[in-house]
C-alpha cells in the first residue's frame, strides 16, 4: 500500500482493490483478508469459514472511535454518531435512539445542532456507505478517493492491514473433496456458503476423484451461476433474482490428493 502510495507521482493512477491471499507454508494454510471477499474450506461437507468482510457495517466501531480521536477527518460535513435514520431539523431537541464506538445496543440522545451532520456511516447491507461512497473498509490504494463534490480524503479509514486466519492440514485427513474456496465479493452478493458447497458437492462428484479438471470445472460453474442468464429483464439466476453485477472471480483449491479417499 505504501509503494502504491509512493509510485502515484510517476503513475498517475487513481483506484483501488481488495486483498485475499492464501499461503501454504509447512502444512499451513494461511489466510489472509483485507476487503469484502471471502474464503471457506469445505471438508467433509462442514463449511469453516477462512476470513469475515469488513464492510463499514462491520467496521462500524473501528471507523467511529478514529472519527473520535481526530474529528478534523469528518471536515465537518460528518457526524462519528450513528442513528437508526436521518435525523431532520425539525427533530432538533427530541430524543432519539443513537450508537458510539463503544456501543454494541443502542440508547437515547437528545439531538443537538451537530447530529444533524451526514452520519459516518449510513445504509444497511450491501447498501451501507462509509462516508457516503466506498462499501468496503479495507483494501489497497484509494490514496486519491475523496468525497463526492468535497477535499475529504477517505484513506485514512481504509485499512490496508489483513485479518489472517491459519488452517493448520496436519490435523485431519483431507479426501479429493475436500477444498479450499476463494472468491470475491460477486459471488458472495448472491451465492451463500450453504449454496456454494452444495455445487462444490454436485460438480466434484461428477468427476473421477484423480481428474485434475473437477476444481477447475467447479470454479467455472460458481461464476456462471453466480452471473445467471442474460434475459429481457437483465442477468438473472435460476430463481429469478438479480444476478451479480459485480466481477466474479473464483478458486478452488483441494486439500488432499487422490490417495487419501477413503
Amino acid at each position: 500500500d505504501d509503494q502504491m502510495e509512493r509510485e502515484r507521482a510517476s503513475q498517475p493512477r487513481a483506484g483501488g482493490c481488495c486483498a485475499l491471499a492464501a499461503i501454504y507454508l509447512m502444512g499451513k494454510f494461511y489466510v489472509a483478508n483485507a476487503g469484502d471477499s471471502r474464503a471457506i474450506i469445505i471438508r467433509n461437507g462442514e463449511i469453516i469459514p477462512m476470513s469475515r468482510e469488513f464492510t463499514p457495517e462491520t467496521e462500524r466501531q473501528r471507523l467511529q472511535f478514529l472519527a473520535l480521536l481526530r474529528p478534523e477527518l469528518l471536515g465537518k460535513e460528518f457526524t462519528h454518531l450513528e442513528f437508526p435514520r436521518r435525523i431532520q431539523p425539525k427533530e432538533l431537541g427530541k430524543k432519539m435512539l443513537y450508537r458510539d464506538q463503544n456501543m454494541n445496543g443502542w440508547a437515547y440522545k437528545k439531538i443537538e445542532e451537530d447530529d444533524l451532520k451526514f452520519p459516518l456511516i449510513f445504509g444497511e447491507g450491501k447498501k451501507a456507505r462509509m462516508m457516503a461512497t466506498i462499501g468496503v473498509t479495507r483494501g489497497l490504494g484509494d490514496h486519491d478517493l475523496k468525497v463526492f463534490s468535497s477535499n475529504i480524503h477517505i484513506k485514512p479509514f481504509l485499512s490496508c492491514f489483513p485479518e489472517v486466519r491459519v488452517y493448520d492440514l496436519t490435523q485431519y485427513e483431507h479426501c479429493p473433496d475436500d477444498v479450499l474456496v476463494l472468491g470475491t465479493d460477486g459471488l458472495w452478493d448472491v451465492t451463500n456458503d450453504k449454496e456454494v458447497a452444495a455445487v462444490v458437492m454436485e460438480v466434484l462428484t461428477s468427476y473421477e476423484p484423480n481428474d485434475p479438471c473437477r476444481y477447475t470445472m467447479v470454479a467455472q460453474e460458481l461464476v456462471v451461476r453466480s452471473r445467471g442468464v442474460l434475459k429481457e429483464r437483465g442477468w438473472r439466476l435460476a430463481n429469478d433474482k438479480l444476478g451479480s453485477g459485480d466481477d466474479i472471480s473464483v478458486f478452488v483449491i483441494p486439500l488432499g490428493g487422490p490417495g487419501n479417499y477413503t
